[in-house]
């Protein structure tokens, strides 16, 4: 299995609505395509003003991977209105292999 991880950065006064958007794109997203096996959205608010924004979801293989992201898997995958919200943001995402699990 493999994890996918993405960090954003939004206003805190921007975090519901912000949240609201990426449960209706990418992670709906993310659900629906065949060999996800889960996605998670992290937030926590900073001292500055900001709310990092972290994207988790794990996939049977980087096949069913390139089925959401395409043949570029490092690249981050945007939708239509980050650029509305989003006030910094990494472009590519972080693999790692699942070795241990809690289960």
């Amino acid at each position: 299995m493999i994890a996918r991880l993405w960090r954003g950065w939004v206003r805190t006064t921007d975090r519901a609505a912000y949240v609201d958007y990426i449960e209706r794109t990418g992670m709906a997203e993310y659900r629906r395509t065949p060999g996800n096996h889960g996605a998670w959205m992290l937030a926590r608010d900073l001292e500055d003003g900001r709310t990092e924004i972290v994207t988790l979801s794990f996939w049977a293989s980087r096949d069913a991977i390139r089925g959401f992201a395409g043949d570029d898997i490092e690249r981050a995958v945007f939708y239509p209105d980050d650029d509305r919200y989003l006030v910094d943001r990494e472009t590519t995402v972080t693999h790692y292999e699942v070795v241990a699990d809690a289960g």
